[in-house]
């Protein structure tokens, strides 16, 4: 590769001097020809540029030597016929190599400084320090003039080149084929810098996200205790009040007062069943066990299902089913899970005499279920709120439960490739829609 480019650029500095060595020979009639021998920095200045300062110096010289054997008497000859040509020859190589460093030196900084914008911005916009080091490398063994280079961070010593900012190691750059000193005091320091910051970044972000996961996990732990202390407190002291007074042998009661006490006793222990059965789901869903058992499934029979299973207060459900019942594929007993909980929540704030409705249909390629309440409904604030665990929205002040029931039917509907969203306006009920893939196979197994 390095052969190849010193090929091409003793090819561009040949060529360079022969264009402009024409270009003098058409102005030659016009112009003294001594005033004509600058426009060989036209020559010299690109090959510096693009090919460095070696190689701008051997253009300087082929331009005088050009220029003495075309233009100065006697011509066609390397000799010359004024002896003070030669110092105005001199002062042009001397003024050809002075443009030509300042030229490579401007241009090497220009891509210093890009490489070091590149960095920054790489560092900034994608991924970890780490994802992006080896495209970093790169870009560094290109300044620094080097076949290639590896970068290692961590403040630990390392064959290499330190890089550190602010008295601090950041890591080591190792690099191979040689590389350029006066490049590397400039590059290095900027570029430990920049590292150093995105590695400071990252471990702050770290910090940051542990600290939410945290705050977030103390906050779970909070509201847990609120609804142990509220949700399992009212239960227990009914079932332990009412047992109390059954076991007490100096109190009398009547049949019917008997029978009420154990009816008491049953009703809480069936809050206390639900409120477990719900902490469960929702742990198994946290911690990422509600793996699905797939298999086609009727949404008709998922609505029947769970009828079956809110018991007495079913009565209170319209349902609406479609002619032809769409199928889906997913966990039956996870949906039935998930619409029941919908179907509870919109019970519980709907007025007891306006019925709950549970109309399933299909559009397109999806499967739908909606539960329709004539509650209060949902301000358009609450809506990401209330599918949140232990959280119940404001319109739930009076309403028993510990603000479980939609996370976990959101929980169970995405376990099953679903979404559990909610349409409303604050005032007007509210329409929870469990939405699922169709299904393209009818066939049940």
């Amino acid at each position: 590769m390095l052969r190849t480019r010193a090929i091409e650029g003793v090819a561009a500095g040949v060529v360079a001097v022969a264009l402009v060595t024409a270009v003098i020979e058409l102005l030659d009639r016009w112009v003294p020809v001594l005033s004509l021998g600058v426009l060989y920095l036209f020559a010299v200045i690109p090959i510096a540029v693009f090919w460095g300062l070696a190689y701008s110096i051997g253009v300087s010289i082929l331009s005088m030597l050009a220029f003495n054997f075309f233009f100065l008497p006697p011509l066609y000859t390397l000799t010359l016929q004024d002896s003070r040509n030669w110092f105005a020859l001199l002062v042009f190589v001397v003024t050809s190599i002075v443009v030509s460093e300042l030229a490579a030196r401007s241009r090497r900084r220009a891509r210093e400084s890009e490489l070091l914008t590149e960095i920054a911005t790489s560092l900034l916009e994608h991924g970890t320090v780490g994802d992006e080091l080896g495209s970093i490398a790169a870009g560094a063994a290109r300044a620094l003039r080097a076949e290639n280079a590896e970068i290692v961070l961590g403040p630990e010593p390392a064959d290499g080149f330190e890089l550190a900012a602010g008295g601090t190691r950041v890591g080591t750059i190792r690099l191979r084929g040689g590389s350029d000193a006066s490049a590397r005091r400039r590059i290095l320091p900027a570029l430990a810098s920049l590292l150093g910051v995105a590695v400071d970044r990252e471990r702050l972000e770290r910090e940051a996200f542990e600290a939410e996961a945290l705050r977030r996990t103390d906050a779970l732990k909070t509201a847990l205790l609120r609804s142990v202390s509220h949700d399992l407190r009212t239960p227990l002291m009914a079932i332990s009040t009412s047992a109390g007074a059954l076991a007490r042998p100096d109190l009398v009661i009547d049949e019917g007062d008997r029978a009420e006490l154990l009816a008491t006793i049953l009703d809480a222990s069936d809050r206390l069943d639900h409120l477990v059965g719900n902490l469960l789901d929702l742990s198994r869903l946290q911690a990422g066990g509600a793996e699905p058992r797939r298999e086609l499934i009727e949404l008709d029979d998922v609505v029947v299902a769970a009828l079956d299973e809110l018991g007495p207060v079913a009565s209170r459900v319209e349902t609406v089913l479609a002619d032809e019942s769409p199928a889906v594929e997913a966990d039956s007993g996870q949906l039935q899970r998930a619409l029941v909980n919908l179907i509870e929540n919109a019970l519980k704030y709907s007025p007891p005499d306006e019925p709950v409705r549970v109309q399933v249909g299909a559009k397109g390629a999806e499967a739908t279920i909606r539960v329709i309440d004539h509650g209060p409904g949902v301000s358009l604030a609450e809506r990401d709120l209330i599918f949140e665990p232990f959280q119940r929205g404001r319109r739930a002040t009076d309403a028993p439960g510990a603000g479980l029931g939609l996370a976990i039917a959101r929980g169970f509907a995405e376990a099953n490739g679903g979404r559990v969203t909610v349409e409303s306006r604050s005032g007007q009920g509210a329409t929870f829609v469990l939405t699922l893939a169709a299904a393209s196979d009818r066939t049940l197994v």
